[in-house]
């Protein structure tokens, strides 16, 4: 199974992994467990993805039906279920989240003097922030990690914000800039707003988009 869309969530702390009983292979990180007294399974993290593999104890025979989407019943519910329970134990003992969320329209209406209006029904999921001229240059929305990309319908916040074309293609590191969600990818970007953005990368980017919205 694979779960690299919580690193774009929370950042590892190495020296929590090694608590926690992971083995350091180069920027490898790898756990071996047991999932109950059939099944063991074995969590890879490296710097770009975290994912999950099962095997039977007696055999050492992979359980391929875990990664099998179309997959159904209780019994491989309950494996994925069992799966999950263990990331999330160790994302809530190795690793640190941040949600920039909150911060980041601080700062929109502190610094920038701008508030937030609603031109959908969805006011909870989606706000505008907009120039003098009245065009936006940043919209911030929940979507889901699918829409960057990731096998994921879980939450995350973002911001899509307006860059220089010819820049887009450094910027992009789908790591916490992503091509724009449901906007002209070669003018705009989409960036996540949690720990693996870095916030002072984060206002600059936000600043050039209101330039460029401004001309």
């Amino acid at each position: 199974m694979n779960f690299s869309h919580l690193l774009l969530c929370s950042v590892p702390k190495k020296e929590k992994l090694l608590e926690y009983g992971f083995c350091q292979q180069g920027d490898v990180f790898v756990l071996k467990k047991n999932l109950d007294n059939e099944f063991y399974a074995v969590v890879e993290y490296q710097p770009d993805s975290l994912n999950v593999q099962v095997f039977e104890i007696e055999t050492d025979e992979k359980y391929a039906l875990l990664d099998v989407k179309n997959a159904r019943g209780a019994f491989v519910n309950g494996i994925r279920s069992k799966v999950s329970d263990l990331v999330s134990n160790i994302v809530e003992n190795c690793f640190e989240s941040a949600d920039l969320k909150s911060q980041y329209i601080e700062w929109l209406e502190s610094y920038l003097k701008t508030k937030g209006d609603y031109p959908w029904e969805d006011k909870e999921n989606f706000a505008v922030y907009r120039c003098s001229n009245s065009k936006w240059f940043a919209l911030v929305m929940r979507i889901k990690f699918k829409n960057l990309g990731f096998e994921s319908d879980e939450p995350v916040w973002v911001v899509n914000l307006k860059a220089d074309a010819e820049k887009i293609p450094m910027l992009v590191d789908k790591k916490s800039i992503f091509p724009a969600w449901h906007m002209n990818k070669k003018y705009w970007i989409t960036v996540v707003l949690t720990a693996v953005t870095d916030f002072e990368k984060l206002k600059e980017l936000t600043l050039r988009s209101k330039q460029l919205v401004e001309k």
